[in-house]
């Protein structure tokens, strides 16, 4: 396989340094129980794929942007008695932000991206005080589940481990996937306050709680073929977001 020059982990310092980089993206994810049937590390494995896709895109559109490597850790706070379902405290992940952005600033590539792929992480805070002090940075977050209507491409896309997710993992690493029969259901309680059921009141679920195989969705209509499809509508909205931000003025964004 040949080195893809948008991937920082292939690439080297030969190429690194010949290129002006206008856009740096860091996908952050987690390493937690995905129902029975998927692996711990699948939100790592969907946001390698998804931004080396969406960089690659905005690479053949002549926009120079780089995908760093994945911070495999997210906040799992609310799963703490779920056996090695790994937490990075959200005060833990400002600090690492921080030094990136140092870098970045320092470097003068000046745009970042956070590409978010799990549910527990919630970076806007940590961005604002990240941004603050290093105020010529400009940083924006991208959830990845929010870019597509999953509807248009699953019946049921499912919150955790479900349809969606598991359509994505048969298509990226069908090794990986246990034969659906081995799959739990999904069933995933709800409040029983009904103005936390409705989303505008909001506290953290005990995912122990909450399921019983670690999945919130019912993953037995998933498909590669569905996961590919998907995949593919993502690459070219989220390359088309990267070409536009990679040749905007940081300096003039409003209108």
């Amino acid at each position: 396989m040949s080195a893809r020059p948008y991937v920082l982990q292939e690439t080297n310092w030969k190429s690194i340094k010949e290129i002006d980089w206008q856009v740096a993206v860091l996908p952050w994810g987690a390493t937690e129980a995905h129902n029975t049937h998927l692996p711990y590390g699948t939100d790592n494995i969907q946001l390698d794929r998804i931004a080396t896709d969406a960089c690659g895109y905005a690479w053949d559109q002549g926009a120079r942007v780089i995908t760093l490597p994945t911070v495999p850790f997210g906040v799992n706070t609310g799963q703490p008695d779920i056996t090695l379902d790994l937490n990075m405290m959200p005060s833990t992940q400002q600090a690492l932000m921080k030094d990136i952005a140092c870098v970045l600033e320092r470097q003068n590539i000046l745009k970042l991206v956070i590409l978010n792929g799990h549910g527990g992480n919630n970076f806007r805070q940590i961005i604002r005080e990240v941004g603050f002090h290093y105020s010529r940075l400009f940083i924006t977050e991208i959830n990845w589940f929010k870019v597509l209507n999953p509807t248009h491409y699953f019946n049921y896309p499912g919150d955790h481990a479900g349809e969606l997710e598991t359509s994505l993992i048969l298509e990226i690493a069908p090794d990986l996937v246990l034969p659906l029969d081995q799959a739990g259901s999904g069933y995933a309680r709800s409040w029983r306050i009904p103005e936390l059921r409705e989303g505008w009141a909001w506290a953290e679920r005990r995912w122990s709680e909450v399921t019983e195989d670690t999945g919130a969705g019912n993953p037995q209509g998933a498909s590669g073929n569905k996961g590919k499809l998907f995949l593919e509508a993502l690459q070219q909205k989220l390359g088309t977001f990267l070409v536009k931000l990679a040749s905007a003025d940081i300096t003039d964004l409003y209108q």
